[in-house]
């Protein structure tokens, strides 16, 4: 790790920002920069890119526009206006951190960052944000650009990984933050902007880049070997059966018990082990009369897991789960996309 005083981190700010007021995008979210707002944003692009995540964000302001109404909000409203941004521990985590709000800070947001990071959900990264964009505190906020960023103007070879270089990072950016709020809020989002649009992490444009006087990365032409990223994981893998079981009054649906998305929606579905087939799997759930009508393979990856899996349409008089019309599925039941995928089986 780069020890103080290697790199001057006072030398970002002046040419970051006045590039950034030049290049900045135009995101819905920076306009009127609420802390609620800007809280929603920044859990919302946790692993998610920008452009998937503007219409979506939008619909739910439209719904959920205060912390009230998100605290309020009946679960299955919630998850379906999260439908197709994955990772729903986010929403939940959302929602239970709105209703500590109203309870614990008669819903205003607190102003320190221990306060924020109090609340469900809420870790270092999304405090930070919250902090310097909604109130202009001289508080870094370090996400996967800034890491880019930061490890590719100072060399840093530290793995990116490792808790001691985030809180590294942290102390060093707060302590060259501007003197004032609007600078804060904007410093924080053109380490951001810099990283998303510029120090890209394949083929960065390192010739339209403010800071490249001060790169040691540029200056070395060492720019791929930064940032230096944690050895992979072989991601472990599952054999999964999904099920859309076709009844006269529709397809069926039940609440995962247990494992990944825990909790949430899924056509009825079960992870193969000991050579069971889809035929063994629905006897098990005490359907022996149905008709097959059609199969279809696909892969879903998640973190940590593959998930091969088999989706098979049947119809049945008589199924063990509650049965809903197509019409009622897509438009009121949220279904993570690992099953949603399902229904293209259909057309």
């Amino acid at each position: 790790m780069q020890k103080d005083g290697k790199f001057q981190f006072q030398r970002i700010p002046a040419p970051l920002l006045a590039w950034y007021r030049t290049h900045k995008r135009s995101l819905p979210w920076r306009e009127d920069p609420t802390p609620y707002r800007v809280w929603v944003s920044e859990v919302m692009l946790q692993q998610t890119r920008v452009e998937a995540v503007k219409e979506y964000y939008l619909r739910f302001m439209d719904a959920l526009p205060t912390v009230e109404e998100l605290a309020a909000c009946e679960e299955e409203k919630l998850l379906k206006l999260w439908e197709g941004l994955g990772y729903y521990s986010r929403v939940r985590n959302l929602q239970k951190a709105a209703r500590e709000l109203l309870v614990r800070f008669d819903g205003e947001f607190p102003q320190t960052k221990a306060e924020l990071e109090s609340l469900s959900g809420i870790g270092s990264y999304t405090a930070g944000a919250i902090a310097s964009i909604a109130f202009g505190l001289p508080v870094a906020a370090v996400d996967g650009n800034v890491f880019r960023v930061i490890s590719r103007l100072s060399e840093d070879d530290t793995v990116i990984s490792d808790p001691k270089y985030r809180k590294y990072l942290e102390r060093e950016l707060s302590a060259v933050y501007p003197e004032t709020k609007r600078d804060c809020a904007d410093f924080t989002q053109s380490l951001f902007e810099l990283g998303a649009l510029i120090c890209k992490p394949q083929n960065p444009d390192c010739k339209n880049c403010p800071l490249t006087g001060i790169c040691g990365a540029y200056k070395n032409g060492t720019q791929t070997c930064f940032p230096v990223l944690p050895q992979k994981k072989e991601k472990r893998r599952e054999e999964v059966y999904a099920f859309l079981i076709e009844t006269p009054e529709g397809f069926c649906i039940r609440r995962r018990e247990n494992g990944v998305l825990k909790g949430m929606n899924e056509f009825p579905s079960h992870v193969a082990e000991n050579g069971e087939t889809p035929e063994s799997v629905l006897n098990g759930w005490g359907m022996y009369a149905f008709n097959e009508v059609k199969r279809k393979k696909y892969t879903h990856i998640f973190t940590h897991i593959r998930w091969d899996i088999t989706c098979v349409w049947v119809q049945t008089d008589v199924a063990p789960f509650d049965s809903y019309a197509l019409d009622e599925i897509e438009e009121g039941i949220s279904l993570p996309t690992a099953f949603k995928q399902c229904l293209s089986i259909l057309q």
